[in-house]
Parts: structure tokens; sequence; C-alpha cells
């Protein structure tokens, strides 16, 4: 090897060097620099079994009024229905029965939206009827998240749908697409004459998709044939002319129209 080989073979190991150190420096300065996190593993926690949920359900539900320990033991519960022990305690407000529904229904107004929402699961779990008006009430609160909302709505109409149209009502004038479009989609099971001119008037919502559900919802209750309409490509003024079109049936009928037997709706038309 001459003197000048051995000198680019020198240069050429102080090069690799240099760009050694520097990756170094990169991968070790750059987290402290920049304040990265360095990732770690954490222990894996395994969600509660749905079997459990389902035993707890399976236990006779208590119909006596609550002892003085079982209301202290209820009210003790309502912080759990959030976290670790969620599914035990909604078990547990199974087991105490409807009985319990007066301290469970204060839980709609505890803060975090968890501990709420499992509080309307577990109304429904009990099918507590006697819920129904905290629920509407749920339903139509304004400051209340969309999916708290449209929970406590479609629990209300499974389990006592008439009293659920004022929640409808309200819910239909919503500012939220998200919550007129359940109102519009929930109302096709609610079997009163009242939702259909609320439904009417959804029709010409200016988002397509509230305005498309509503117009099935029609359908579904009142079996009226309509004119062929392009729903999916319609625009706000197309959607309130058919408005129109509603009102002036819904004028001729409302007097004498009952709702005809439920069945398997056809496809949008």
């Amino acid at each position: 090897m001459t003197v000048q080989q051995r000198g680019s073979c020198r240069w050429g190991i102080v090069l690799v060097a240099v760009m050694l150190l520097g990756m170094a420096h990169t991968l070790w300065a750059e987290p402290r620099e920049k304040g990265w996190a360095i990732p770690v593993q954490v222990p894996y926690e395994a969600p509660p079994k749905v079997q459990d949920l389902q035993a707890a359900e399976s236990v006779p539900q208590n119909t006596k009024p609550l002892t003085a320990e079982e209301l202290q033991r209820a009210e003790a519960l309502l912080p759990l229905l959030e976290g670790k022990q969620e599914f035990w305690a909604m078990g547990e407000f199974v087991h105490l029965g409807e009985p319990s529904v007066p301290v469970l229904v204060k839980g709609l107004s505890m803060p975090g939206p968890r501990i709420r929402f499992n509080v309307i699961e577990t109304i429904s779990m009990l099918k507590a009827a006697s819920a129904v008006p905290a629920l509407v009430v749920a339903a139509k609160e304004p400051n209340e998240i969309p999916r708290v909302r449209e929970h406590a709505l479609r629990v209300a109409v499974r389990l006592d749908a008439a009293k659920a149209v004022d929640a409808i009502e309200v819910m239909a004038k919503d500012q939220n697409s998200t919550i007129r479009k359940a109102a519009a989609f929930e109302s096709r099971y609610v079997r009163e004459k009242r939702v259909v001119p609320i439904l009417i008037g959804m029709v010409g919502d200016e988002e397509r998709f509230v305005a498309l559900s509503a117009v099935q919802s029609l359908w579904i209750l009142t079996r009226h044939e309509t004119e062929f309409h392009d729903w999916e490509t319609s625009t706000k003024q197309d959607r309130q002319e058919w408005t129109v079109e509603w009102m002036e049936w819904w004028n001729g009928q409302k007097d004498s129209f009952e709702m005809p037997d439920p069945k398997r709706s056809g496809r949008a038309r």
C-alpha cells in the first residue's frame, strides 16, 4: 500500500468515526434537548369479561323498597360507574332493582360523561320505565355531550316511546346536526301522531343526511307513497319543496290518520 493510499485510508476511518459520533449525539442528546419521552412497556390489564356482567343480569332483581343500608350502598356505587369496577357497579344496581332508580338518576348530573353514559346503560338493563322522565331531561340538555344525549333518547324510546316525543321535538331543532339525526332516526320507533309533523319539518333540513333519515322515518311510520325524488343529490331548496308536498298531504290526513301496523320498511324512494 502506497503512502497516498495509507493516507486516504486514515482519512476514511476518521470520517466514519465523525459520522458515528454525530449519530450517537443525535440519538442520545436530542431526547434530552427536545424533551422526547422514552417509550416503556406498561403492564397490560385485560378489560372485564362480558360474561361477568351477563351473570349479574341473571340475578333476580329486587322489587322491594330499599332499606336505609341499601340506599347508602346505592349512593356509594354511583362514583364506581366510572373506572375499573364500572361493570361490577352496574351489576350491583341491577341486583338492587328498579327501587334504586331515584339514586341512580342522580348520576345523570355527576361530572364525568362516562358515569352519565353508564347510568343510562344501567337504566336500560333495569328496563326501568320510571326513569324515562329523567332520560328525557338528559336528552334535551344542550350542554350535554352528543353521545350521552343520543343514548338517553334511544333508551327512553325503548322504555316508553310516548314520553320521548318532547325530547325528539327539542332535539329536532338542535344546532348540532348529529343530534338532529338522532331525533329523526329514533322517531321511527315512536308510534305517535305527534312525531309526524316534527319529521316533516326536518325534511327540509340543511344537512342531507338528516333530511334523508327524517323521510325514511316518515315512510316507515305513515306508509305514504310519495313521488320519486333523488334525495342523495338533493339541495336544501329541493328538500324544502318536498316538505311542502308532505305538509299538504298531512294537512289532509291528520284528523283521520291512524298509525299502520308496524312492518319492515322498503327501500328508500
